[in-house]
């Protein structure tokens, strides 16, 4: 992709573009070559749990053979699944 120069920054800046821009016919960005970046299938979160709470659920994962990360993601995966049923 094309760099604009300093110059025509400043000329766009100074005028009125909105002529330019076609509403009926919008550009998607690949029309101008740009992609953006696909998101990971997983992003890492940090969160604070009491020590008690991370405790019971490191017990509870141990007995049903699985690290307490995978359990936290079943447990929230699923009561966001009986939130949206409600809704």
């Amino acid at each position: 992709m094309r760099k604009p120069k300093v110059k025509e920054i400043i000329d766009y800046n100074k005028q009125d573009v909105t002529d330019f821009i076609d509403k009926d016919n919008p550009l998607k960005l690949s029309d101008l070559g740009i992609e953006l970046p696909q998101d990971p299938p997983t992003k890492v979160v940090s969160i604070r749990l009491p020590t008690n709470l991370i405790n019971k659920l490191k017990s509870y994962a141990s007995q049903r053979d699985i690290p307490y990360s995978a359990l936290i993601k079943l447990i929230l995966d699923e009561r966001m699944k009986e939130s949206f049923k409600e809704t």
